[in-house]
């Protein structure tokens, strides 16, 4: 079994595996196979798993948890490392400790070891756990109370860390302005073709742990696109190096020190921890090729409040954000 590097998160110390397994696919939990891929995975040396209330599988995922723990496969709980995250629906100062609760009621445990706020924005309570937002359900986060929420589900001991999802530099910075525990961890969309340099130079210097999701590119999801696994340049610089395309997003992010999930369509015959040192020339076609646009076939909408000349994240918007749920809530 491969050991997985960690790091250290900076606002509090604790480590987290620099490699992950998303139980996320799309549509949510249609496959039925998160128990399955969840076991094969932890055999093969995943120890940190992300999921979410929206993906609609967190029992399945606990029943692996459980079955894993029966086997042998893993000695206790505390062997892995377990992220959910808070839906939007619930991002409501009342709601969110009951909310985490439910979580780990479904997954069969005590604790999380990172909880995070799917999107920086809310949704009326009761409302359908969906990607297709209503725009009379849609209501501006209350940054101060929901993660005030937060911070009481960490000290209650639900939960070791608190961090967010798609959050930008400028939903960051408000965040950080009434935080007194800062989050630990900002996960969002970063792969080859979509840099995000602006916000990992920003959560760099604010200490938040960058985590990547869809470093393949989700090509088939509906936030997805073809670019990173179908990049001619890639391809060319994965010929040169005798490795696949799906290994160089890998090391590009493994180079940047934030850790990536791989996720259930994707899943690898092994872990592959490796670094990949590019020539001037494999570099400079990669720098071509790649840009800070998100992957997405939409371009930037407008609560970027950016023209498409001028990239969002050059401006410090909301780019960050899943670009699906920007256009359901562009006007926040």
């Amino acid at each position: 079994m491969v050991n997985v590097p960690v790091a250290t998160l900076p606002s509090n110390g604790k480590t987290i595996p620099l490699v992950g397994f998303g139980t996320a696919e799309y549509p949510f939990n249609s496959t039925g196979s998160v128990k399955e891929s969840t076991l094969h995975a932890i055999k093969l040396g995943y120890r940190h798993f992300d999921t979410a209330a929206l993906y609609l599988c967190e029992q399945a995922f606990g029943e692996a948890i459980a079955e894993a723990l029966h086997l042998g496969l893993i000695k206790s709980r505390n062997e892995l490392f377990i992220t959910s995250k808070l839906w939007l629906s619930n991002a409501h100062a009342h709601l969110v400790i009951p909310a985490l609760q439910t979580t780990l009621k479904n997954l069969g445990l005590e604790y999380l070891d990172l909880y995070l706020i799917h999107y920086p924005l809310s949704l009326r309570p009761g409302s359908d756990s969906s990607l297709l937002l209503k725009k009379e359900d849609i209501m501006k986060m209350d940054f101060e109370s929901v993660w005030g929420a937060m911070e009481e589900c960490q000290k209650l001991g639900l939960t070791k860390s608190i961090g967010v999802s798609n959050f930008s530099c400028k939903k960051l910075e408000e965040l950080l302005a009434i935080a007194k525990i800062p989050p630990a961890v900002n996960q969002v969309e970063l792969n080859p073709v979509w840099r995000q340099k602006k916000l990992r130079k920003f959560c760099e210097e604010k200490g938040i742990h960058i985590t990547a999701y869809s470093p393949l590119g989700a090509k088939g999801a509906v936030w997805g696109t073809n670019r990173v696994m179908d990049s001619e340049v890639l391809q060319e610089i994965a010929k040169a190096r005798g490795k696949s395309v799906a290994q160089l997003p890998r090391d590009f992010l493994q180079t940047r020190a934030v850790h990536r999930f791989n996720q259930l369509p994707r899943l690898p015959a092994k872990i592959q921890i490796q670094n990949t040192q590019y020539s001037k020339t494999s570099t400079k076609q990669n720098n071509y090729t790649a840009s800070d646009q998100p992957t997405s076939q939409t371009q930037p909408t407008k609560i970027t409040k950016c023209s498409n000349k001028k990239r969002a994240e050059e401006k410090g918007g909301d780019d960050a954000m899943n670009k699906p749920v920007m256009r359901k809530f562009r006007r926040w």
